[in-house]
Parts: C-alpha cells; sequence; structure tokens
C-alpha cells in the first residue's frame, strides 16, 4: 500500500511540474512530495527550498503541529525516525520515549497516514542443539521493525527543518544549507530506495511477487531482496551518489548474499549516474543495470486525472 502511494505522489508531482529530467523529478519529489505544490523545477532545488520553505516557516510549521495535534511526543519520534536507522526501538530511544508513550506515539501516526510500518523479515536465531543456549550478544539481539515516511516531504522537514528551525526563524540559513549540502545525497537515497523497488517490481509484473521490500538482520542489510511464486530471488542496491557504480559494488552484494545464504536468480543495481564500463560488460541474465533516466518507466500512460490531493488542505 505505501510503494502504491509513493508512486502515486511520484506521478502526480510529474503532472504538476514536467521535470527535464528522472534526476531532478528524483531529488526535487524527495523534498516536495506529497504537497501538491506547483514548482519552477527550472529553478535550483535550493532556490526553491528558500522561497518557498524557509521563507515560509511559521505557516508551514503550523500545519506540521497540527496534523501531530502540538504532541511533544509526536514531533521527537519523527525527528528520531526521520534522521536515525528507521528502527522502532531505536528511534525510541533517540527520541527519549518509553514502549508506552512511544508506542502510542507511533499509533496515532500511523493512524495519521504520516508513517507506514516495514516489517523485518529477519527469522529468530535458534540453536542447532535443541537443548543449546544462544550466545549472550545473539539473545540480547532484538528484531525490530522499521518506519517509512508516507510524505517525502514530512522526512525533509524532519532531517532538514526541524534541526535548524530556530536560527531558520530569525532568517539565518547558512547552517541548514551547509548541512543540505553535506547530506542531499544521503538523504535522497531512501526515497531512491523506495523508487528502485517500484521499478523493480515493474519489470517483474508478470510474475506473482510473494514478498518484497528491505531487509535487515544483526549483521547485515540489503536495500531491496524480492521473491516471486516460482521461488526466484532479486536482490538489489541503491546508489545515489555523484560518481558512477563500478565493479566492487556487485562483488559486495554477492558477498552479502553468500553470508545471507542466498542464490540471487538475478542481482540489480540502480545508480544516480550510470556504471563503470567495466561493470556494465556484465549486464545480462544475472545481473541488470538502471540508472535515473529508466525511471521514466514509472510515467508511462500517465493521465492528468491522476493528480492527487495535497498533504496540507
Amino acid at each position: 500500500m505505501h510503494k502504491t502511494k509513493l508512486l502515486e505522489q511520484f506521478r502526480s508531482f510529474y503532472l504538476r511540474n514536467y521535470p527535464d529530467d528522472m534526476e531532478t523529478q528524483i531529488e526535487y519529489f524527495a523534498v516536495f512530495g506529497g504537497l501538491g505544490w506547483n514548482i519552477d523545477c527550472q529553478k535550483p532545488l535550493t532556490t526553491l527550498i528558500k522561497e518557498l520553505i524557509l521563507e515560509n516557516l511559521l505557516e508551514l510549521n503550523e500545519n506540521i503541529e497540527a496534523i501531530t495535534l502540538h504532541s511533544s511526543e509526536n514531533l521527537r519520534l519523527l525527528r528520531a525516525l526521520a534522521v536515525g536507522d528507521r528502527k522502532i526501538f531505536s528511534a525510541f530511544n533517540r527520541a527519549g520515549l518509553n514502549n508506552a508513550n512511544g508506542g502510542s506515539a507511533l499509533n496515532y501516526l500511523e493512524q495519521k497516514g504520516l508513517i507506514q510500518l516495514e516489517y523485518s523479515r529477519e527469522e529468530p536465531a535458534r540453536s542447532l542443539n535443541p537443548k543449546g543456549k544462544l550466545k549472550r550478544e545473539v539473545t540480547r539481539h532484538r528484531i525490530s521493525h522499521k518506519v517509512l515516511f508516507t510524505y517525502p516531504f514530512i522526512r525533509f522537514w524532519f532531517y532538514f527543518i526541524a534541526p535548524h528551525a530556530k536560527a531558520i526563524k530569525e532568517k539565518q540559513y547558512d547552517t541548514f544549507f551547509k548541512d543540505f549540502e553535506l547530506k542531499q545525497n544521503s538523504y535522497t537515497s531512501l526515497v531512491f530506495e523506495e523508487l528502485s523497488e517500484i521499478l523493480l517490481n515493474y519489470n517483474l509484473r508478470d510474475s506473482q511477487i510473494i514478498s518484497s521490500g528491505s531487509y535487515w538482520d544483526a549483521k547485515l542489510e540489503i536495500d531491496i531482496l524480492t521473491i516471486t511464486q516460482d521461488e526466484k530471488v532479486y536482490v538489489a542496491e541503491c546508489k545515489w551518489t555523484n560518481h558512477k557504480v563500478n565493479k566492487s559494488e556487485w562483488h559486495k552484494i554477492i558477498d552479502k548474499c553468500q553470508k545471507l545464504g542466498v542464490n540471487p536468480t538475478q542481482i540489480v543495481l540502480f545508480s544516480k549516474r550510470g556504471f563503470s564500463k567495466e561493470l556494465s560488460k556484465e549486464s545480462g541474465k544475472k545481473l541488470a543495470l538502471f540508472c535515473a533516466n529508466d525511471f521514466d518507466m514509472l510515467l508511462k500512460n500517465v493521465k492528468d486525472d491522476k493528480l492527487i490531493e495535497r498533504l496540507f488542505n
């Protein structure tokens, strides 16, 4: 359901603004996605952020506080989820919440439609010996679900705006823009990962997908692990960086698959800026490569009636 809503927002953003290329579409969508605003994609992203967000901070902050019931617990949890690893229990700790008030805030934000849970697919550890005991570090490991933001703009707000709100109110924008320049690619990478899963599953639309999403356990994380009913396994990694992905990234995924005990039908790499010549030569049945421009496949046959409502009505 979350990916369907994200795809609707992605298409709506395109229909409203018609950016020149998919890299611009993804980067601008990662900031303004879900707002339903018409923006000028010919302007630099930083200019739009200043004009539309920073200079309208008070009004936007009132909207944010209204949908979070002016609750400090809700606001702290959203900020912790935005800047952390998205795991529920670590977000509670970061926000200074316990299982009771943290759980209450989590439930409200989910019911409000601001976040959705991403369930862990990690299996509980078991000893090979029925009477044996697990090592202490294994027994202390706590399987935790993660959270995805329904609207990219909400995550952007709590990732970048909330930490600098005091300075922004005083029209001091330098620290915000330094932070944005430093972390923009890292921030955008999650939206790129979510869209990459949508694109992968679009290309598998003739197969029945029984499980798809990111995978994490105590030892490793994989951006996308998709399994079909005919037991085909697709493992994908996503790189939103300003350089081409090289062969070493392919080897890293192969190593992860070996540690996880998975023999993938195909490894898939998604890259902002494409791939080295050496890696491109390996593309084929066992390795699929997608760059930012390939995401225009998600916009095929999109009509104007796909425009959706604004986050703040």
